[in-house]
């Protein structure tokens, strides 16, 4: 095998073996060199290097963490019960159009583009309404939630009001929805419909009906190990429930998707468009 030859600056012939000693001894010099001036310095100000460099190092671990971590919640969710009218309400406020629709099995998305100068779109999201699909669906999108819209059958709430406030209570003691604290929109929807309870009405019930569930939830965990655990508790305790005692927005509005008998009409969803303007 040849041997590599090296020209240095004064003209000699070095082999690679020479090269590699010579490489070596000048990384010992400046080795040396550093070692020197470091021993020379104030050993004040080398502790307060190594603390900056530390400094330096913890900041770019936490910031690599935290972008890494975070999750842009840009979705508004439309849930509820089963024929609350959540898709076509979904439908109208994408095209405005009216749309016969079927119980929905999995999940509808689409860009939704708010009405207001801002020009603002959410990712808007048709959750199933069946009691035995509505958990695992909540679990893939809750933290992306930037609004939560509700929707309510105004016309046979006192036939669901247990229904809707337990599926209420699920969301309301939430850890990850009460961290994140997206808006709660409760849309009274089917206002066009005779018997239609007011959207006052419907809150008045709620929190009636969520009194009581706070009150039998926390004495069945407190039967099962002697201490409330688990889930937030609801509201303040020692007074009654009522939505103002919450840390997120609530609002209450009435609205109707369908609008009118005649299929071909406009719906009635202007209040709930203001609501998502304003997120």
């Amino acid at each position: 095998m040849e041997t590599l030859t090296y020209l240095c600056h004064s003209g000699c012939i070095m082999d690679d073996k020479e090269a590699a000693e010579m490489a070596e001894n000048s990384f010992e010099s400046f080795k040396e060199s550093i070692r020197q001036q470091l021993e020379n310095q104030d050993p004040v100000f080398l502790i307060g290097l190594v603390v900056a460099l530390a400094v330096v190092l913890i900041t770019c671990v936490f910031l690599k963490y935290f972008l890494s971590s975070k999750t842009v919640r840009s979705a508004v969710l439309l849930v509820g019960l089963c024929d609350s009218g959540k898709t076509l309400l979904f439908s109208r406020l994408l095209s405005g159009k009216f749309k016969r629709t079927q119980t929905s099995i999995t999940d509808n998305s689409a860009p939704y583009k708010a009405k207001n100068d801002r020009g603002s779109t959410w990712t808007l999201i048709d959750l199933p309404g069946h009691e035995s699909l509505r958990p695992q669906y909540l679990e893939k999108f809750k933290s992306t939630a930037r609004a939560i819209v509700f929707v309510v059958d105004s016309a046979i709430f006192q036939k669901e009001v247990r229904d809707v406030a337990e599926f209420m209570y699920v969301l309301l003691t939430d850890t990850i929805l009460s961290r994140n604290a997206p808006a709660l929109l409760v849309a009274c929807n089917k206002q066009d419909i005779t018997m239609a309870k007011s959207a006052k009405l419907i809150q008045q019930q709620l929190e009636k009906e969520l009194n009581t569930l706070r009150v039998t939830r926390s004495a069945a965990l407190s039967s099962q190990d002697g201490s409330v655990g688990g889930n937030l508790y609801l509201g303040k305790k020692g007074k009654d429930f009522e939505f103002s005692q919450l840390p997120i927005k609530v609002e209450f509005l009435e609205c109707s998707a369908r609008g009118s008998k005649v299929e071909e009409g406009d719906a009635d969803i202007e209040i709930l468009e203001k609501s998502l303007a304003k997120l």
